[in-house]
Protein backbone atom coordinates (compact mmCIF):
# COMPACT_ATOMS: atom_id res chain seq x y z
CA UNK A 1 0.00 0.00 0.00
CA UNK A 2 2.80 2.44 0.82
CA UNK A 3 4.38 2.15 -2.65
CA UNK A 4 1.30 3.55 -4.37
CA UNK A 5 1.99 7.04 -5.73
CA UNK A 6 5.52 7.20 -4.25
CA UNK A 7 5.77 10.86 -5.26
CA UNK A 8 3.34 11.64 -2.44
CA UNK A 9 6.12 10.70 0.01
CA UNK A 10 8.13 13.64 -1.37
CA UNK A 11 5.23 16.02 -0.72
CA UNK A 12 4.63 14.69 2.80
CA UNK A 13 8.32 15.14 3.62
CA UNK A 14 8.11 18.67 2.20
CA UNK A 15 5.04 19.43 4.35
CA UNK A 16 6.82 18.23 7.51
CA UNK A 17 9.89 20.32 6.70
CA UNK A 18 7.88 23.48 5.98
CA UNK A 19 4.89 23.02 8.29
CA UNK A 20 5.23 26.51 9.79
CA UNK A 21 5.19 28.18 6.34
CA UNK A 22 2.16 28.89 4.14
CA UNK A 23 1.30 25.71 2.22
CA UNK A 24 -1.43 26.45 -0.34
CA UNK A 25 -2.65 23.64 -2.55
CA UNK A 26 -0.97 25.16 -5.60
CA UNK A 27 2.44 25.05 -3.89
CA UNK A 28 2.06 21.41 -2.87
CA UNK A 29 0.86 20.34 -6.31
CA UNK A 30 3.60 22.21 -8.17
CA UNK A 31 6.26 20.66 -5.91
CA UNK A 32 5.83 17.41 -7.86
CA UNK A 33 4.63 19.02 -11.09
CA UNK A 34 0.95 18.11 -10.92
CA UNK A 35 -2.22 20.10 -11.36
CA UNK A 36 -4.02 20.87 -8.07
CA UNK A 37 -6.94 18.64 -9.12
CA UNK A 38 -4.81 15.61 -9.99
CA UNK A 39 -2.60 16.10 -6.94
CA UNK A 40 -5.59 16.32 -4.58
CA UNK A 41 -7.08 13.16 -6.04
CA UNK A 42 -4.00 10.97 -5.68
CA UNK A 43 -3.05 12.45 -2.28
CA UNK A 44 -6.46 11.55 -0.87
CA UNK A 45 -6.29 8.11 -2.47
CA UNK A 46 -2.91 7.48 -0.83
CA UNK A 47 -3.36 9.14 2.59
CA UNK A 48 -7.14 8.98 3.01
CA UNK A 49 -7.73 12.69 3.60
CA UNK A 50 -7.34 15.78 1.37
CA UNK A 51 -3.92 17.48 1.36
CA UNK A 52 -4.99 20.67 3.12
CA UNK A 53 -6.83 18.67 5.77
CA UNK A 54 -3.61 16.73 6.29
CA UNK A 55 -1.69 20.01 6.67
CA UNK A 56 -4.16 21.33 9.26
CA UNK A 57 -4.00 18.01 11.13
CA UNK A 58 -0.21 18.04 11.19
CA UNK A 59 -0.24 21.61 12.51
CA UNK A 60 -2.49 20.54 15.37
CA UNK A 61 -0.04 17.73 16.08
CA UNK A 62 2.75 20.32 16.18
CA UNK A 63 0.62 22.41 18.54
CA UNK A 64 0.37 19.41 20.90
CA UNK A 65 4.17 19.16 20.83
CA UNK A 66 4.60 22.86 21.58
CA UNK A 67 2.12 22.68 24.45
CA UNK A 68 4.10 19.96 26.18
CA UNK A 69 7.65 20.94 25.30
CA UNK A 70 7.73 24.75 25.37
CA UNK A 71 6.63 27.57 27.64
CA UNK A 72 4.86 29.44 24.82
CA UNK A 73 1.43 30.66 25.80
CA UNK A 74 -1.56 29.35 23.86
CA UNK A 75 -1.89 32.47 21.71
CA UNK A 76 1.76 32.20 20.70
CA UNK A 77 1.29 28.54 19.82
CA UNK A 78 -1.79 29.35 17.73
CA UNK A 79 0.22 31.91 15.77
CA UNK A 80 3.15 29.52 15.44
CA UNK A 81 0.96 26.95 13.67
CA UNK A 82 -0.62 29.56 11.40
CA UNK A 83 -3.86 30.26 13.24
CA UNK A 84 -4.52 33.95 13.67
CA UNK A 85 -7.65 33.55 15.79
CA UNK A 86 -7.13 32.16 19.29
CA UNK A 87 -10.82 31.27 19.50
CA UNK A 88 -10.78 29.32 16.25
CA UNK A 89 -7.59 27.51 17.24
CA UNK A 90 -9.03 26.55 20.64
CA UNK A 91 -12.28 25.31 19.10
CA UNK A 92 -10.57 23.19 16.44
CA UNK A 93 -8.04 21.79 18.90
CA UNK A 94 -10.77 20.84 21.38
CA UNK A 95 -12.98 19.21 18.74
CA UNK A 96 -10.19 17.10 17.26
CA UNK A 97 -8.04 16.34 20.32
CA UNK A 98 -10.88 16.04 22.85
CA UNK A 99 -9.35 18.49 25.36
CA UNK A 100 -8.79 22.22 25.38
CA UNK A 101 -5.17 23.30 24.81
CA UNK A 102 -4.86 24.12 28.53
CA UNK A 103 -6.27 20.75 29.60
CA UNK A 104 -3.94 18.94 27.23
CA UNK A 105 -0.91 20.84 28.54
CA UNK A 106 -1.78 19.78 32.09
CA UNK A 107 -2.65 16.15 31.35
CA UNK A 108 0.77 14.51 31.84
CA UNK A 109 0.17 13.33 35.41
CA UNK A 110 -3.27 11.90 34.63
CA UNK A 111 -1.92 10.14 31.53
CA UNK A 112 0.63 8.25 33.60
CA UNK A 113 -2.02 7.35 36.19
CA UNK A 114 -4.44 5.95 33.61
CA UNK A 115 -1.83 3.67 32.05
CA UNK A 116 -0.73 2.34 35.45
CA UNK A 117 -4.36 1.68 36.41
CA UNK A 118 -4.94 -0.28 33.22
CA UNK A 119 -1.82 -2.34 33.86
CA UNK A 120 -3.08 -3.19 37.35
CA UNK A 121 -6.35 -4.42 35.87
CA UNK A 122 -4.23 -6.68 33.62
CA UNK A 123 -7.14 -8.44 31.88
CA UNK A 124 -10.61 -7.19 31.06
CA UNK A 125 -13.34 -7.63 28.52
CA UNK A 126 -16.36 -5.44 27.98
CA UNK A 127 -19.64 -7.34 27.90
CA UNK A 128 -21.99 -5.65 25.42
CA UNK A 129 -25.19 -7.56 24.53
CA UNK A 130 -25.58 -8.25 20.81
CA UNK A 131 -29.01 -7.11 19.68
CA UNK A 132 -28.52 -7.75 15.96
CA UNK A 133 -25.56 -9.77 14.59
CA UNK A 134 -25.70 -7.74 11.37
CA UNK A 135 -24.89 -4.62 13.38
CA UNK A 136 -21.64 -6.09 14.72
CA UNK A 137 -18.13 -5.23 13.55
CA UNK A 138 -15.59 -7.83 14.60
CA UNK A 139 -12.22 -9.16 13.67
CA UNK A 140 -8.68 -9.83 14.82
CA UNK A 141 -5.71 -7.57 15.42
CA UNK A 142 -2.09 -8.67 15.18
CA UNK A 143 1.29 -6.95 15.34
CA UNK A 144 4.15 -6.99 12.84
CA UNK A 145 6.82 -7.60 15.48
CA UNK A 146 7.62 -11.23 16.25
CA UNK A 147 7.83 -10.58 20.01
CA UNK A 148 4.51 -10.72 21.88
CA UNK A 149 2.99 -7.30 22.51
CA UNK A 150 2.34 -6.35 26.13
CA UNK A 151 0.35 -3.24 26.78
CA UNK A 152 -2.99 -1.72 25.84
CA UNK A 153 -4.52 -1.38 22.39
CA UNK A 154 -6.93 1.46 21.69
CA UNK A 155 -9.26 0.65 18.82
CA UNK A 156 -12.27 2.44 17.42
CA UNK A 157 -14.56 3.21 14.51
CA UNK A 158 -14.25 6.80 13.32
CA UNK A 159 -16.31 8.92 10.95
CA UNK A 160 -13.23 9.96 8.95
CA UNK A 161 -10.05 8.10 7.96
CA UNK A 162 -8.08 9.92 10.65
CA UNK A 163 -8.11 9.30 14.44
CA UNK A 164 -9.51 12.60 15.64
CA UNK A 165 -12.32 13.36 18.06
CA UNK A 166 -13.98 10.59 20.00
CA UNK A 167 -14.51 7.38 18.04
CA UNK A 168 -18.15 6.67 17.31
CA UNK A 169 -17.50 3.22 18.79
CA UNK A 170 -14.35 2.46 20.73
CA UNK A 171 -12.80 0.16 23.28
CA UNK A 172 -9.48 -0.91 24.77
CA UNK A 173 -7.96 -4.37 24.40
CA UNK A 174 -5.64 -5.97 26.93
CA UNK A 175 -3.96 -8.14 24.31
CA UNK A 176 -3.71 -8.90 20.62
CA UNK A 177 -6.46 -11.10 19.26
CA UNK A 178 -10.16 -10.60 18.73
CA UNK A 179 -12.19 -7.41 18.96
CA UNK A 180 -15.88 -6.67 18.59
CA UNK A 181 -18.19 -3.67 18.39
CA UNK A 182 -21.85 -4.48 18.95
CA UNK A 183 -25.00 -2.52 18.15
CA UNK A 184 -23.27 -0.35 15.55
CA UNK A 185 -25.69 1.89 13.71
CA UNK A 186 -25.86 1.38 9.94
CA UNK A 187 -23.34 3.64 8.27
CA UNK A 188 -19.80 3.99 7.01
CA UNK A 189 -16.83 3.94 9.38
CA UNK A 190 -13.04 3.78 9.42
CA UNK A 191 -11.27 1.41 11.79
CA UNK A 192 -8.25 2.90 13.61
CA UNK A 193 -6.06 1.39 16.32
CA UNK A 194 -2.85 2.17 18.16
CA UNK A 195 -0.92 0.58 20.99
CA UNK A 196 0.71 1.78 24.21
CA UNK A 197 3.22 -0.62 25.82
CA UNK A 198 3.29 -0.91 29.61
CA UNK A 199 5.87 1.44 31.06
CA UNK A 200 5.80 3.93 28.20
CA UNK A 201 6.41 7.51 29.32
CA UNK A 202 3.30 9.70 29.33
CA UNK A 203 4.82 12.24 26.93
CA UNK A 204 5.39 9.50 24.38
CA UNK A 205 1.75 8.49 24.12
CA UNK A 206 0.52 12.05 24.48
CA UNK A 207 2.61 12.72 21.36
CA UNK A 208 2.41 9.39 19.51
CA UNK A 209 4.01 10.58 16.28
CA UNK A 210 6.75 7.97 16.10
CA UNK A 211 6.44 5.89 19.25
CA UNK A 212 3.29 3.79 18.98
CA UNK A 213 2.34 0.97 16.63
CA UNK A 214 -0.81 1.68 14.66
CA UNK A 215 -3.16 0.41 11.98
CA UNK A 216 -6.11 1.69 10.00
CA UNK A 217 -8.54 0.41 7.43
CA UNK A 218 -7.76 1.80 4.00
CA UNK A 219 -11.28 0.99 2.86
CA UNK A 220 -14.38 2.12 4.74
CA UNK A 221 -16.27 -0.35 6.91
CA UNK A 222 -19.90 -0.44 5.84
CA UNK A 223 -22.55 -1.62 8.29
CA UNK A 224 -26.07 -2.40 7.14
CA UNK A 225 -29.06 -3.87 8.92
CA UNK A 226 -29.61 -6.48 6.19
CA UNK A 227 -26.22 -8.17 5.91
CA UNK A 228 -23.35 -9.10 8.20
CA UNK A 229 -20.13 -7.11 7.92
CA UNK A 230 -17.24 -9.45 6.93
CA UNK A 231 -14.68 -9.99 9.72
CA UNK A 232 -11.70 -7.63 9.64
CA UNK A 233 -8.06 -8.58 9.99
CA UNK A 234 -5.65 -5.74 10.79
CA UNK A 235 -1.98 -5.60 11.73
CA UNK A 236 -0.27 -3.04 13.95
CA UNK A 237 2.82 -1.59 12.29
CA UNK A 238 5.45 1.03 13.00
CA UNK A 239 4.40 4.55 11.93
CA UNK A 240 4.61 5.13 8.19
CA UNK A 241 5.14 8.38 6.37
CA UNK A 242 1.61 8.39 4.96
CA UNK A 243 -0.14 7.67 8.28
CA UNK A 244 -2.29 10.65 9.30
CA UNK A 245 -1.55 12.14 12.75
CA UNK A 246 -3.22 10.62 15.82
CA UNK A 247 -4.97 13.72 17.13
CA UNK A 248 -7.36 12.32 19.73
CA UNK A 249 -5.83 12.32 23.22
CA UNK A 250 -5.05 8.67 24.05
CA UNK A 251 -5.16 9.25 27.85
CA UNK A 252 -8.62 10.73 27.43
CA UNK A 253 -9.78 7.51 25.76
CA UNK A 254 -8.18 5.53 28.59
CA UNK A 255 -10.08 7.58 31.17
CA UNK A 256 -13.43 7.11 29.43
CA UNK A 257 -12.82 3.37 29.15
CA UNK A 258 -11.87 3.06 32.83
CA UNK A 259 -15.07 4.82 33.86
CA UNK A 260 -17.04 2.21 31.89
CA UNK A 261 -15.15 -0.90 32.88
CA UNK A 262 -14.12 -0.36 36.51
CA UNK A 263 -17.65 -0.64 37.95
CA UNK A 264 -18.00 -3.99 36.11
CA UNK A 265 -14.83 -5.29 37.75
CA UNK A 266 -15.65 -4.29 41.31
Amino acid sequence: MTDRYPEIDEVIAYIHKNIYDPLPLSTLASYIGYSPYHFSRIFKDRVGIPPLYYVSSLRLEKAKDLLLNTHFNIREIALEVGQQSLGTFTTRFTERVGLTPSQFRNSMEDADKYLKTLQQLNQWREAVPIENPNLTVEGTIEAEAAAPFQGVILIGLFAKPIPEGFPLYGTLLSSLGSFQFSNVKPGTYYLMATSVPWGMQAVDFLLPQTTTLRTRSREPVTVTANSKTPPLQVTLHVPRLDDPPILISLPLLMDHFLKRVEPILR
